[in-house]
């Protein structure tokens, strides 16, 4: 496979030297990222805060991009138009003010201007039915993302503290809680519409960075246990070996992502920003972040620390 290695195997690059600057501008970036959710938050989509749901239905399949068009046109601005049912049938959910208070009502004089303004040329829009979209619904979806969240955070700790030592899962978590912070922080700053995609997408950069993170203590753990050199050195080594793989791994993925951002349509495209966002950081955290964690204070990791304890030697060498 070395024809495929982007850097050689036996690369040098002092990552471990650079450990400071990496680290402050990744806590830059975190500090950056908390406070445009502290400040200016998120551009919360209908799943979020509730609005109104519309179905449509058409005697030929409709264009789903001119659909969307016109109702931008006719002042229907973000509504989310996917296709459900058969190919005929189309789903438009949009924000509305006041639905909560004018109900039913409010939702079927909408219905009907969403479907005029919906109709195709020779292709009209018929609507079926228009119902209100619940804000304590948006809440419950809400708080559900942000368990979800801390069960994966709590299940990627457990599994690497049974994998590795304890300070490589601390590390671990610390690496993967910076790719979330700063993936969610670029849609408070950028304020692009953040729904429940963008949360799923969020959550498969958790699982991408976490791997991509045990692999390089994989190769540490194997290197303490073979090289004979300084914790810094065996670190060094061990992000070098693995760097080829890292960089070929997030290039395919990101090219996935790519492709499902510009292919995808509008109802994708936040999921695939947030994990094109998240393989980029996620990629450049395994290599400069993780790795450095374990040469700073009580995270630092020694031989000792991959041993097997004395009292696990002693009994074994009182065996028959």
């Amino acid at each position: 496979m070395k024809p495929f290695n982007v850097f050689p195997y036996d690369s040098r690059i002092d990552f471990m030297r650079m450990r400071w600057v990496s680290l402050s501008i990744a806590l830059l970036l975190v500090v950056v990222a908390v406070g445009a959710m502290a400040t200016r938050g998120f551009n919360f989509a209908l799943d979020f805060t509730g609005g109104i749901g519309v179905e449509l239905r058409y005697d030929k399949a409709p264009d789903v991009d001119k659909v969307r068009d016109q109702l931008d046109a006719a002042g229907f601005n973000g509504a989310q138009v996917q296709n459900f049912g058969s190919g005929n049938d189309l789903l438009v959910r949009l924000q509305a003010e006041g639905t909560q208070e004018g109900g039913a009502s409010k939702a079927s004089s909408i219905g009907d201007a969403v479907a005029k303004a919906a109709s195709l040329e020779n292709n009209p829009a018929t609507k079926r039915s228009s119902s209100v979209i619940s804000a304590q619904v948006g809440k419950d979806l809400a708080l559900n993302g942000l368990y979800a969240v801390i069960f994966v955070m709590l299940g990627f700790l457990l599994y690497i503290s049974m994998r590795f030592e304890k300070k490589f899962a601390i590390a671990a978590i610390i690496g993967t809680l910076h790719d979330v912070v700063v993936c969610a922080g670029w849609f408070a700053v950028s304020g692009h519409e953040f729904d429940l995609n963008v949360l799923a997408g969020i959550l498969s950069v958790m699982g991408f960075s976490i791997n991509d993170t045990i692999v390089v203590f994989d190769r540490v753990r194997e290197n303490f246990r073979s090289m004979r050199a300084t914790p810094t050195e065996i670190l060094n080594s061990s992000v070098n070996q693995t760097l080829s793989r890292t960089v070929i791994t997030s290039f395919v993925a990101f090219l996935t992502a790519l492709a499902l951002y510009m292919y995808g349509g509008d109802s994708l495209r936040g999921m695939a920003e947030s994990q094109m966002i998240g393989i980029v950081i996620g990629t450049l955290s395994s290599i400069f972040i993780s790795g450095a964690l374990l040469t700073i204070g009580p995270l630092t990791v020694d031989k000792q620390d991959l041993m097997p304890k004395a009292k696990d030697t002693e009994a074994l060498a009182r065996r028959p």
